[in-house]
């Protein structure tokens, strides 16, 4: 058990498409976690979706660059995971930004 996560693309007929996937990525999870609650999200940020626009990438593309994702604890999230995640944190940047081109929205989950 512990802290799965996912991006997708989806499409207006509602049809998904995995974009990225992390395992154990808690600093993300907390930035996340508080791009949720900043809109309006008030459930228990677990196995619910916030939808990711082309602002928001900018500003987790700068976090991620500075270093100054959230630290971010919890029972089942592992340790800090920032450097080993930053290509795979960048490469999801850019499939974002590739989807949402193209029309398609994107959505970050995850459960624990």
């Amino acid at each position: 058990m512990g802290l799965d996560q996912f991006a997708y693309a989806v499409d207006s007929e509602g049809n998904s498409e995995e974009i990225a996937c992390w395992r154990k990525h808690p600093n993300l999870q907390g930035w996340m976690e508080d791009l949720y609650h900043k809109k309006g999200g008030k459930e228990e940020f677990n196995c619910v979706a916030v939808e990711i626009t082309t602002e928001d990438l900018d500003d987790l593309n700068k976090a991620i660059n500075q270093k100054d994702l959230p630290e971010t604890q919890g029972f089942f999230f592992g340790g800090d995971s920032d450097d080993y995640y930053k290509d795979e944190d960048t490469q999801f940047i850019q499939n974002a930004r590739a989807a949402i081109c193209k029309g398609m929205s994107v959505e970050y989950s995850s459960w624990w």
